[in-house]
């Protein structure tokens, strides 16, 4: 049932939970998410409207008590399915915590990942909003919230995940890892303005082979994943005072405007208002 409180306009608050999950709690009238990516897993639950957005090639349509789950580095976007917008609740969840809540026994080569963006299930939705009460009113309880925390991810990824098969690791992967030194380039050079030739030479591919190597083996366009690091790295010089005129050269960006229009793309606020409500948390991360 639909039964939020719908404010007007738009607006997002950002709670810092245990385990370096933050939490976002957002609603929007009109504004509509540009093609991004998260470097962590994102578990959320649809609170009202219907949130539209494309992912692995096709248009879903969350609607009040979806579940929604993006894998680290699936590019997505966003915007209201109706005419009254959307609103819903995030984690965004580090990597190494999810794979610190499965079996380490298991014997198991791979990442976890979820098999799908979206999904219906009351009964987990349902936990996810209790269990986001429950931290929110318990902050300074840590042990017991990363309890709480790893067994809802770990039922969660029963639930809604495809984990690799019991298998002898693969042998090594002489194209996988000249992608993977790519995205390592990018880590080193995003302040730069980089090019689909340059990024191909270093993976020793064609410009069109490249794109659609690296678009297949980390589900996200080379361009969408320079923005993701970008943003990454502008939240933690926003985090540490540096001027946001400063903080957009910094990053790669050609001017301010340029800057405020990718941030506010991918994290849904612009980078004025995200630093409000950053310097009022006392930990956590916006996950880019």
């Amino acid at each position: 049932m639909d039964t939020h409180d719908r404010p007007a306009g738009n607006a997002a608050r950002f709670s810092p939970l245990a385990g370096g999950i933050t939490l976002m709690q957002a609603s929007f009238s009109d504004h509509a998410f540009e093609r991004h990516s998260h470097d962590c897993f994102s578990i959320g639950v649809t609170t009202y409207g219907i949130q539209q957005f494309r992912c692995r090639g096709r248009v879903h349509d969350s609607r009040p008590g979806d579940l929604v789950l993006f894998n680290p580095d699936e590019d997505h976007d966003g915007s209201r399915g109706r005419s009254d917008g959307f609103g819903y609740a995030i984690w965004y969840v580090p990597e190494a915590f999810v794979r610190d809540c499965l079996d380490p026994d298991a014997g198991l080569h791979g990442k976890p990942y979820f098999a799908a963006p979206h999904a219906t299930d009351r009964r987990l939705a349902t936990a996810f909003t209790m269990l986001t009460s429950t931290l929110l009113e318990s902050p300074s309880d840590t042990l017991r919230a990363e309890s709480l925390l790893g067994a809802f991810l770990a039922n969660t990824l029963a639930r809604h995940g495809e984990r690799p098969q019991v298998l002898p690791a693969p042998p090594r992967d002489p194209g996988a890892a000249a992608l993977l030194r790519v995205k390592d380039y990018i880590r080193a050079h995003f302040q730069r303005d980089l090019t689909i030739a340059e990024l191909a030479g270093v993976a020793g591919l064609s410009r069109a082979h490249f794109t659609r190597a690296f678009g297949a083996a980390f589900h996200v366009a080379p361009h969408v994943y320079l923005n993701a690091v970008r943003i990454h790295h502008a939240q933690a010089l926003i985090r540490r005072g540096m001027p946001l005129a400063d903080v957009a050269l910094e990053c790669g960006y050609a001017d301010q405007s340029h800057f405020n229009r990718r941030f506010k793309g991918s994290v849904g606020v612009a980078p004025s208002a995200w630093r409000s409500m950053a310097g009022r948390s006392t930990g956590g991360s916006t996950a880019v």
